[in-house]
């Protein structure tokens, strides 16, 4: 009987080792099966995106066609024509107004000093900044108060509210070309 029992837990060793390989095959094979199905939700999902793009966009059109017809019907907007386009800086400068009393100078736009003729160096080569309202230099300028005077709410007040002048645009006339 010794021989039997020894066949036998062979016979379960081999069942056990079967069972193994079968259960490791099985497993594969749940893995590939679930990679698939990831990859259909994948797809699934970027189909979703695309599509409620296409909706978004879809509508978008919908909308830009029911304003272009609400512009023309109900408005009488038209497109713009080629007279209606400005050419240049010089054109577009008819439509300002001339300059309200009491606004500042305009601020320039200044050209850079040659090499013989550099104006505003210091010997070190550092050019004065200029302020664009003024003209003055004023990077190097002290304040003009008297020496020991602090800083108050009082004059810091009254540097701040200096009178400005309103400046009112003339309104776009309807009607008119």
């Amino acid at each position: 009987m010794v021989p039997g029992c020894r066949l036998r837990s062979i016979g379960w060793a081999v069942v056990l080792a079967v069972s193994l390989i079968l259960f490791a095959a099985l497993t594969f094979q749940v893995n590939a099966v679930k990679s698939k199905v990831r990859l259909a939700e994948r797809k699934i999902v970027a189909l979703e995106q695309e599509k409620s793009m296409l909706e978004t966009e879809f509508q978008a059109r919908a909308s830009q066609q029911q304003l272009a017809n609400w512009n023309e019907v109900d408005f009488g907007y038209k497109a713009p024509v080629a007279g209606q386009f400005l050419e240049g800086e010089r054109q577009l400068a008819m439509f300002g107004t001339p300059r309200a009393p009491g606004a500042p100078e305009p601020i320039r736009v200044a050209s850079a000093p040659s090499d013989d003729d550099v104006l505003g160096a210091s010997s070190d080569g550092i050019v004065a900044m200029v302020s664009p309202i003024t003209g003055r230099a004023f990077a190097a300028e002290l304040p003009k108060e008297p020496e020991g005077s602090a800083a108050t709410i009082e004059n810091l007040s009254s540097r701040l509210n200096l009178k400005a002048t309103r400046i009112v645009l003339p309104s776009v006339q309807e009607g008119a070309e």
